[in-house]
């Protein structure tokens, strides 16, 4: 077996979900070409108030009654785009952040790129210089860092929603209305769960958006954003719906909204309307290989959103629900060996210890088929519902189990940062130390590979990364000793204070890394 066949379990409101995309960054494209006109075009006729071609007005005629015949769809009025941004970009804002960072001139060998430097650094005397060090290099010295995004006003009185990767980590963060107008802006809170985050600005009588509802979405209906890609402000981008209740790895409580719109660095944050001119969602990541558009963008649900919102407004901080468990996406096989008539629902891999799923009686191996009456349909839906929800709730689950539906009720945990709670969890981040997040094989991983235990590698960073792990290589020991938990992951690397060396298997081949912890 090769390790990096496993199917990979992602954590996600302490629940982990199956995730295939990776990077999210984009680049843009024509994705248009006019065609020319035919010599001849169909002549338009209406039917039953659809609009259709003679063609297929006669093909409709000439269909022998009795006969079954799927009706043509006739077509709609597309929107009235500049009506919504002249109704509601002028609550769409720029957000300009700056920040200090710490950084030197050199690269690792001591030389600059910096053409002033090459030029005074072999000079006799510049080792005393101020920003020379003994050896005549540059020494570290603060840079500022500037960022770009977009924001929409939510109140009149200058409440503003953004990403919280725009403003992370930033200094000052300013933002400029349509008008040009500018203003200082507080961070009243962020949630990087979410990508979200509110900001307040001192004014007042400002213009505001009109809030939709994605329940009313659907694949295929179009869409508009409005934000300050590459800093060009106010620019309009059109597309539809390419899918909903997307799950992105490391965003479990999001169910994304895909869409084909142009979205590029400096939207994020920005507003994404419906045609009615509400805002359903906001522009948050996009999927490219070269850092630019490329036809899949990714938007946050305003619902989703708004939550979060209404908890920073009122406290200042956000909380978010935890079921605990580990969940797998099914297919036909599995549901077939669960006897399912077809592969719906999260099936349950593992079990958080005194969780609120180990209370509510979930057991390995359960498939959860519907969340508060709302049907699961692929295991990425169950994080987000989870995510929306508080901590306290009561969660009603229609479980499958040997063949049958069954029906408990969950009483939701508050949900930790997982570096601090790793005991709790299946999923180990241990960014501290070894800097993996793993997870144990699963029964048929286990058969498969032919191992008595082990831990699937998910994400790797810190000591690991540095040593050479990869994600997908399975840990099978820590200095001779045989892992089987994530908690028995914990304790060996607790007990050491310099290296280690983990057994690991790469496709078909073991091999012993050694680490270094620092």
């Amino acid at each position: 077996m090769k390790a990096k066949e496993i199917t990979i379990a992602l954590v996600a409101a302490g629940v982990l979900s199956v995730g295939t995309a990776n990077a999210f960054n984009w680049n843009a494209s024509d994705w248009f070409h006019k065609k020319t006109s035919t010599a001849q075009a169909d002549t338009p006729t209406t039917i039953a108030g659809s609009a259709m071609s003679s063609s297929q007005a006669n093909t409709a005629q000439n269909t022998p009654s009795g006969t079954s015949a799927t009706a043509p769809i006739g077509p709609i009025t597309a929107p009235n785009y500049r009506a919504i941004v002249e109704r509601y970009g002028s609550a769409v804002v720029g957000i300009n952040t700056e920040a200090m960072h710490k950084t030197s001139m050199e690269d690792s060998d001591g030389a600059s790129s910096d053409p002033f430097f090459q030029f005074f650094r072999g000079l006799p005397g510049m080792q005393g210089m101020p920003g020379f060090n003994g050896q005549g290099r540059m020494q570290p010295h603060d840079v500022p860092v500037r960022g770009q995004g977009s924001g929409f006003i939510l109140s009149k009185d200058g409440l503003i929603l953004t990403n919280a990767h725009v403003v992370n980590d930033a200094d000052e963060v300013t933002v400029k209305l349509s008008d040009r107008r500018e203003y200082k802006a507080k961070v009243l809170g962020s949630d990087k769960a979410t990508d979200i985050a509110v900001l307040k600005i001192d004014a007042n009588n400002l213009p505001v958006v009109s809030l939709g509802d994605t329940k009313q979405l659907g694949v295929g209906d179009y869409v508009l954003a409005i934000g300050s890609p590459f800093g060009f402000e106010q620019s309009a981008t059109a597309g539809i719906v390419s899918a909903k209740s997307r799950s992105l790895p490391g965003d479990g409580y999001v169910p994304f909204i895909q869409t084909d719109v142009a979205v590029n660095p400096g939207n994020s944050g920005g507003p994404l309307f419906d045609a009615s001119g509400n805002v359903v969602g906001i522009n948050s990541q996009i999927y490219s290989q070269t850092g630019g558009y490329q036809g899949v963008s990714f938007a946050i649900p305003i619902e989703v959103a708004l939550n979060v919102s209404n908890q920073i407004v009122k406290s200042g901080k956000v909380v978010h629900a935890r079921l605990g468990v580990t969940i797998q996406e099914l297919n036909q096989t599995l549901a077939e060996s669960f006897k399912l008539k077809q592969p719906d629902g999260a099936l349950v891999a593992n079990i958080a210890p005194d969780s609120a799923a180990a209370r509510a009686g979930l057991e390995p191996g359960d498939v959860i088929l519907k969340y508060n009456d709302q049907i699961i349909k692929r295991s990425g839906d169950l994080p987000a519902l989870v995510g929306i929800g508080k901590p306290g709730d009561k969660a009603t689950l229609q479980v499958w189990r040997a063949g049958k539906a069954i029906e408990l009720l969950a009483m939701l945990d508050t949900a930790k940062d997982v570096a601090m709670n790793e005991d709790a969890s299946p999923r180990n981040q241990n960014k501290g130390r070894l800097g993996v997040s793993v997870r144990p094989l699963t029964s048929d991983e286990i058969r498969q590979a032919g191992l008595p235990s082990g831990l699937v590698v998910e994400q790797v960073g810190g000591a690991a990364a540095r040593a050479g792990i990869e994600a997908g290589d399975v840990i099978i020991a820590v200095n001779g000793a045989n892992v089987k938990s994530v908690t028995q992951l914990q304790s060996l690397v607790a007990k050491e204070n310099k290296q280690l060396a983990l057994l690991i298997q790469r496709g078909d081949a073991k091999i012993f890394v050694p680490v270094n912890l620092g």
